[in-house]
C-alpha cells in the first residue's frame, strides 16, 4: 500500500513530466514562428510582468535600450568565458554584429514568447513543490530527494541559460545546450517516476534473458540525443540561410544546410531500424506484460510520427507546425525509450 503522501509525490511528478513536455512544445513554437526575440529582456518582457500590446505603450527609445542591455549581459558572459579559457568563443561573442540590430515590436511574436517564459515559470515552480515533496522518502529512498534537489539546480541553470540565449540572438551552441538541459531534466523526473512508482512492485520476471535488449535501448537512446543534436543543427543551419536569403525561397532551405541534413536523415534510418528490433524483442520477450508492451507499441506510433513529419519538413518548404511536431516527438521518444530502459533493467529472468 502505497502511503498517500507518497502517493501525491508520483502524481505531481507525472504532472511535472508533462508539464515540461509542454514547455518544449512552446519552445518548439516559438522557434518555428521566429519569436525567440518577441520578448528582448529577462526575465521581464519589455520590462513589464504583463508585455504590451501595442508599440505605444513602449517608450521611443525601446530597441536602442534594450540593445544596450543585451550588449552589457554578453560582456559579463564573454569575461565568464575568458575565465574558462574560451577566449575564441569570447570574442566571438563581441563582434557578433546581429546582436546589436534592434528587434521590431510584434505583438504575436511577444506574446508567444512570453507564453514560453510562463509555461518556463510554471515548470519551475513545480520542480520546487516536487523537491519540497520528496522529503517523505527521507528514511527509504534518499536517492529521490538528492535528484530532487539536482534537478532544481539544473532547471535554475537552465532559466540563466535562457536569458543568455535571449541576450546573444539565439546564438546556435548555446540553444543546442539549452536542448540537451531540457533533456536531462526530462531523464531526472522520469527516473524519480519509475523509482517512485515501482518501489512497493516486485520485480518482473520472465523466461529468458534480455541483456542485448538493455544494450539495444541504450543504443536507442545515445541515437536520439544525437539525432536531436544534429536536428538542433539543422535548424540552425536553416535559421542563417533564411536570414541570408531574407526569408526568402523557403524551398530550398533544407538542400541548402549541407552535410548536417544528411547526416541526421541518414542517422533517422538508423534510429528507425534500432527501435524496429527493440519492438520485436519487447514482443516477443513481455508479450503478457501490459507496461512494457503498451511501451513498445507508443514507441513505433511515435517513431511513425517522428518520419512523417520528417518527410513534410524535407519535402514541403518546412512547415512551421511540422517543426514542432518534429520536435517535441522526438523528445516523446527519448523520454519512452528511457522509461523502458528502466523497466527492462529491472527484469529478472527464471533461469539465472
Amino acid at each position: 500500500m502505497v502511503p498517500k503522501s507518497e502517493h501525491r509525490f508520483i502524481r505531481l511528478n507525472l504532472i511535472t513530466i508533462i508539464v515540461t513536455l509542454v514547455l518544449i512544445l512552446a519552445g518548439g513554437v516559438v522557434r518555428s514562428t521566429g519569436s525567440g526575440m518577441g520578448c528582448p529582456d529577462w526575465p521581464k518582457c519589455f520590462d513589464q510582468y504583463i508585455p504590451p500590446t501595442s508599440v505605444d505603450q513602449l517608450p521611443k527609445d525601446y530597441k536602442e535600450k534594450y540593445v544596450a542591455g543585451r550588449l552589457k549581459k554578453n560582456e559579463r558572459f564573454a569575461r565568464l568565458l575568458d575565465k574558462m579559457g574560451k577566449s575564441d568563443v569570447a570574442d566571438s561573442i563581441r563582434h557578433d554584429q546581429s546582436i546589436t540590430v534592434p528587434e521590431t515590436f510584434n505583438v504575436a511574436k511577444t506574446y508567444t514568447e512570453y507564453i514560453n517564459r510562463l509555461t518556463g515559470a510554471a515548470t519551475g515552480f513545480l520542480l520546487l513543490a516536487l523537491t519540497v515533496m520528496s522529503f517523505v522518502y527521507r528514511k527509504k529512498a534518499k536517492r529521490v530527494i538528492i535528484l530532487s534537489i539536482v534537478n532544481l539546480f539544473v532547471v535554475g541553470f537552465q532559466g540563466w541559460l535562457g536569458s543568455i540565449v535571449v541576450s546573444t540572438n539565439l546564438l546556435a551552441w548555446i540553444v543546442t545546450l539549452h536542448m540537451l538541459l531540457a533533456l536531462l531534466i526530462l531523464a531526472i523526473l522520469v527516473y524519480t517516476y519509475y523509482y517512485t512508482h515501482t518501489l512497493y512492485k516486485q520485480d518482473t520476471v520472465i523466461m529468458s534473458k534480455v541483456i542485448w535488449l538493455k544494450v539495444l535501448i541504450v543504443v536507442a537512446i545515445v541515437l536520439s540525443v544525437m539525432q536531436i543534436t544534429l536536428g538542433t543543427e539543422v535548424r540552425e543551419a536553416i535559421d542563417a540561410l533564411s536570414r541570408k536569403l531574407l526569408y526568402q525561397e523557403r524551398q530550398t532551405w533544407v538542400n541548402g544546410t549541407g552535410k548536417v541534413f544528411s547526416w541526421h536523415r541518414d542517422l533517422a534510418i538508423f534510429v528507425a531500424v534500432v527501435n524496429v528490433f527493440i519492438y520485436q524483442i519487447v514482443m516477443n520477450r513481455f508479450g503478457g506484460k501490459a507496461t512494457e508492451l503498451r511501451l513498445g507499441n507508443s514507441i513505433v506510433l511515435v517513431l511513425l510520427i517522428q518520419i512523417a513529419s520528417g518527410l513534410l519538413l524535407s519535402n514541403f518548404a518546412m512547415p512551421p507546425f511540422a517543426q514542432v511536431i518534429h520536435l517535441v516527438f522526438s523528445t516523446v521518444l527519448f523520454t519512452l525509450q528511457f522509461y523502458l530502459y528502466l523497466l527492462v533493467y529491472r527484469t529478472n529472468t527464471y533461469n539465472q
